[in-house]
Protein backbone atom coordinates (compact mmCIF):
# COMPACT_ATOMS: atom_id res chain seq x y z
CA UNK A 1 0.00 0.00 0.00
CA UNK A 2 2.78 2.43 0.92
CA UNK A 3 4.60 1.61 -2.33
CA UNK A 4 1.40 2.30 -4.29
CA UNK A 5 0.94 5.70 -2.61
CA UNK A 6 4.55 6.63 -3.31
CA UNK A 7 4.11 5.81 -7.02
CA UNK A 8 0.86 7.78 -7.13
CA UNK A 9 2.52 10.76 -5.50
CA UNK A 10 5.40 10.68 -7.97
CA UNK A 11 3.01 10.42 -10.93
CA UNK A 12 0.96 13.49 -9.98
CA UNK A 13 1.27 16.50 -12.25
CA UNK A 14 1.91 19.21 -9.69
CA UNK A 15 2.00 21.95 -12.32
CA UNK A 16 -1.63 21.10 -13.19
CA UNK A 17 -2.51 20.80 -9.50
CA UNK A 18 -0.98 24.22 -8.86
CA UNK A 19 -2.90 25.67 -11.80
CA UNK A 20 -6.13 24.25 -10.42
CA UNK A 21 -5.50 25.66 -6.93
CA UNK A 22 -4.63 29.09 -8.34
CA UNK A 23 -7.73 29.08 -10.50
CA UNK A 24 -9.94 28.25 -7.52
CA UNK A 25 -8.23 31.03 -5.53
CA UNK A 26 -9.00 33.48 -8.36
CA UNK A 27 -12.65 32.41 -8.43
CA UNK A 28 -12.92 32.87 -4.65
CA UNK A 29 -11.33 36.31 -4.90
CA UNK A 30 -13.51 37.56 -7.76
CA UNK A 31 -16.75 36.21 -6.28
CA UNK A 32 -15.98 37.52 -2.81
CA UNK A 33 -15.22 41.05 -3.99
CA UNK A 34 -18.30 41.02 -6.25
CA UNK A 35 -20.73 39.96 -3.51
CA UNK A 36 -19.19 42.11 -0.78
CA UNK A 37 -19.51 45.20 -2.97
CA UNK A 38 -23.21 44.46 -3.51
CA UNK A 39 -23.62 44.55 0.25
CA UNK A 40 -21.51 47.67 0.68
CA UNK A 41 -23.54 49.51 -1.96
CA UNK A 42 -26.80 48.49 -0.28
CA UNK A 43 -25.46 49.63 3.11
CA UNK A 44 -24.43 52.99 1.65
CA UNK A 45 -28.01 53.40 0.39
CA UNK A 46 -29.46 52.63 3.82
CA UNK A 47 -30.02 48.86 3.78
CA UNK A 48 -28.23 47.11 6.70
CA UNK A 49 -29.49 43.61 5.80
CA UNK A 50 -26.22 42.29 4.37
CA UNK A 51 -24.27 43.75 7.29
CA UNK A 52 -26.61 42.19 9.86
CA UNK A 53 -26.19 38.80 8.16
CA UNK A 54 -22.36 39.12 8.16
CA UNK A 55 -22.11 39.29 4.37
CA UNK A 56 -19.84 42.35 4.35
CA UNK A 57 -16.90 40.02 4.61
CA UNK A 58 -13.84 39.11 2.57
CA UNK A 59 -14.14 35.55 3.87
CA UNK A 60 -15.10 33.62 0.70
CA UNK A 61 -16.86 30.92 2.71
CA UNK A 62 -19.59 33.44 3.54
CA UNK A 63 -20.34 33.91 -0.15
CA UNK A 64 -19.66 30.59 -1.89
CA UNK A 65 -22.51 28.43 -3.10
CA UNK A 66 -20.77 25.08 -3.55
CA UNK A 67 -23.13 23.79 -6.23
CA UNK A 68 -22.83 27.06 -8.16
CA UNK A 69 -19.05 26.91 -7.78
CA UNK A 70 -18.93 23.36 -9.12
CA UNK A 71 -21.02 24.35 -12.15
CA UNK A 72 -18.64 27.20 -12.84
CA UNK A 73 -15.87 24.68 -13.47
CA UNK A 74 -18.03 22.03 -15.16
CA UNK A 75 -20.33 24.18 -17.30
CA UNK A 76 -18.48 27.51 -17.39
CA UNK A 77 -21.38 29.19 -15.58
CA UNK A 78 -22.12 29.35 -11.88
CA UNK A 79 -23.11 31.61 -9.03
CA UNK A 80 -22.43 32.65 -5.45
CA UNK A 81 -24.91 33.08 -2.60
CA UNK A 82 -26.89 36.22 -3.45
CA UNK A 83 -26.33 39.04 -0.99
CA UNK A 84 -29.64 39.71 0.81
CA UNK A 85 -31.05 43.11 -0.09
CA UNK A 86 -34.26 44.71 1.22
CA UNK A 87 -35.35 47.44 -1.22
CA UNK A 88 -37.82 48.80 1.35
CA UNK A 89 -34.86 50.55 2.99
CA UNK A 90 -34.11 52.47 -0.20
CA UNK A 91 -35.62 55.90 -0.72
CA UNK A 92 -36.12 54.95 -4.37
CA UNK A 93 -36.33 51.12 -4.44
CA UNK A 94 -35.83 50.53 -8.19
CA UNK A 95 -32.92 52.94 -8.42
CA UNK A 96 -31.43 51.53 -5.22
CA UNK A 97 -31.61 47.99 -6.57
CA UNK A 98 -29.99 49.10 -9.84
CA UNK A 99 -27.10 50.81 -8.04
CA UNK A 100 -26.63 47.84 -5.71
CA UNK A 101 -26.63 45.43 -8.67
CA UNK A 102 -24.20 47.56 -10.68
CA UNK A 103 -21.72 47.65 -7.79
CA UNK A 104 -20.83 43.98 -8.40
CA UNK A 105 -19.71 44.23 -12.05
CA UNK A 106 -17.98 47.55 -11.43
CA UNK A 107 -16.04 46.00 -8.55
CA UNK A 108 -14.86 43.23 -10.89
CA UNK A 109 -13.57 45.73 -13.45
CA UNK A 110 -11.80 47.69 -10.71
CA UNK A 111 -10.32 44.45 -9.34
CA UNK A 112 -9.01 43.64 -12.83
CA UNK A 113 -7.40 47.09 -13.03
CA UNK A 114 -5.83 46.61 -9.59
CA UNK A 115 -4.29 43.27 -10.56
CA UNK A 116 -3.09 44.64 -13.87
CA UNK A 117 -1.26 47.28 -11.83
CA UNK A 118 0.18 44.62 -9.53
CA UNK A 119 1.37 42.59 -12.51
CA UNK A 120 2.98 45.68 -14.01
CA UNK A 121 4.86 46.41 -10.78
CA UNK A 122 6.08 42.79 -10.67
CA UNK A 123 7.15 43.01 -14.31
CA UNK A 124 9.12 46.22 -13.80
CA UNK A 125 10.61 45.86 -10.34
CA UNK A 126 10.45 42.33 -8.93
CA UNK A 127 13.56 40.12 -9.23
CA UNK A 128 12.86 37.03 -11.31
CA UNK A 129 12.08 33.78 -9.54
CA UNK A 130 9.78 30.86 -10.19
CA UNK A 131 7.45 32.02 -7.44
CA UNK A 132 7.35 35.59 -8.72
CA UNK A 133 6.74 34.34 -12.26
CA UNK A 134 3.82 32.25 -11.00
CA UNK A 135 2.38 35.27 -9.18
CA UNK A 136 2.78 37.45 -12.29
CA UNK A 137 1.01 34.91 -14.50
CA UNK A 138 -1.75 34.43 -11.91
CA UNK A 139 -2.43 38.14 -11.73
CA UNK A 140 -2.30 38.83 -15.46
CA UNK A 141 -3.66 35.66 -17.02
CA UNK A 142 -6.03 34.30 -14.36
CA UNK A 143 -7.39 36.99 -12.03
CA UNK A 144 -7.67 39.78 -14.61
CA UNK A 145 -9.55 37.89 -17.37
CA UNK A 146 -11.68 36.05 -14.82
CA UNK A 147 -12.67 39.28 -13.10
CA UNK A 148 -13.40 40.99 -16.42
CA UNK A 149 -15.41 37.96 -17.51
CA UNK A 150 -17.43 37.94 -14.30
CA UNK A 151 -18.15 41.65 -14.61
CA UNK A 152 -19.23 41.50 -18.26
CA UNK A 153 -21.26 38.30 -17.80
CA UNK A 154 -23.22 39.81 -14.92
CA UNK A 155 -24.17 42.80 -17.05
CA UNK A 156 -26.27 40.59 -19.34
CA UNK A 157 -29.84 41.90 -18.88
CA UNK A 158 -31.37 38.54 -17.98
CA UNK A 159 -32.60 37.74 -14.48
CA UNK A 160 -31.15 36.92 -12.02
CA UNK A 161 -28.00 38.61 -13.35
CA UNK A 162 -27.16 42.14 -12.24
CA UNK A 163 -27.81 43.59 -15.69
CA UNK A 164 -31.51 42.76 -15.40
CA UNK A 165 -31.84 44.96 -12.31
CA UNK A 166 -29.96 47.78 -13.99
CA UNK A 167 -32.20 47.69 -17.07
CA UNK A 168 -35.33 47.16 -14.94
CA UNK A 169 -35.00 50.67 -13.55
CA UNK A 170 -36.38 51.86 -16.91
CA UNK A 171 -39.52 49.70 -16.64
CA UNK A 172 -42.91 50.80 -15.27
CA UNK A 173 -43.60 49.64 -11.72
CA UNK A 174 -46.03 46.87 -12.73
CA UNK A 175 -43.62 45.43 -15.32
CA UNK A 176 -40.78 45.68 -12.79
CA UNK A 177 -42.80 43.70 -10.25
CA UNK A 178 -43.54 40.97 -12.78
CA UNK A 179 -39.86 40.74 -13.75
CA UNK A 180 -38.81 40.31 -10.13
CA UNK A 181 -41.47 37.61 -9.55
CA UNK A 182 -40.17 35.53 -12.45
CA UNK A 183 -36.51 36.12 -11.62
CA UNK A 184 -35.97 32.55 -10.37
CA UNK A 185 -36.85 31.10 -13.77
CA UNK A 186 -34.17 33.17 -15.46
CA UNK A 187 -31.56 30.87 -13.95
CA UNK A 188 -32.98 27.93 -15.90
CA UNK A 189 -32.88 30.03 -19.07
CA UNK A 190 -29.26 30.97 -18.45
CA UNK A 191 -28.32 27.34 -17.86
CA UNK A 192 -30.02 26.34 -21.11
CA UNK A 193 -28.30 29.14 -23.04
CA UNK A 194 -24.93 28.17 -21.58
CA UNK A 195 -25.27 24.46 -22.30
CA UNK A 196 -26.51 25.14 -25.83
CA UNK A 197 -23.56 27.46 -26.44
CA UNK A 198 -25.80 30.33 -27.55
CA UNK A 199 -24.14 33.75 -27.55
CA UNK A 200 -20.81 32.34 -26.41
CA UNK A 201 -18.83 34.00 -29.19
CA UNK A 202 -20.48 37.36 -28.57
CA UNK A 203 -19.78 37.21 -24.84
CA UNK A 204 -16.24 35.93 -25.39
CA UNK A 205 -15.50 38.76 -27.82
CA UNK A 206 -16.84 41.35 -25.39
CA UNK A 207 -14.68 39.99 -22.57
CA UNK A 208 -11.62 39.87 -24.81
CA UNK A 209 -12.14 43.46 -26.03
CA UNK A 210 -12.44 44.83 -22.50
CA UNK A 211 -9.41 42.81 -21.40
CA UNK A 212 -7.47 44.09 -24.41
CA UNK A 213 -8.32 47.73 -23.66
CA UNK A 214 -7.28 47.39 -20.01
CA UNK A 215 -4.12 45.45 -20.95
CA UNK A 216 -3.05 48.16 -23.40
CA UNK A 217 -3.36 50.81 -20.68
CA UNK A 218 -0.68 49.05 -18.61
CA UNK A 219 1.47 47.41 -21.25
Amino acid sequence: MLHYLQNLFQAMDFSSLTDAVLRVAAVFLCLTVHETCHGLAALALGDPTAKSMHRLSLNPLRHIDWFGLALMFVAGFGWAKPVPVNPNYFRKPKQGMAITALAGPISNILLAILFLGISRVIYLYAPYSDGMNTLFNWCLYTVVPMSVGMGIFNLIPLPPLDGSKVVAVLLPDDAYGKLMRYERYGLLLLLAITWLGLGGNLLGNAIYRVYEVLFNIFY
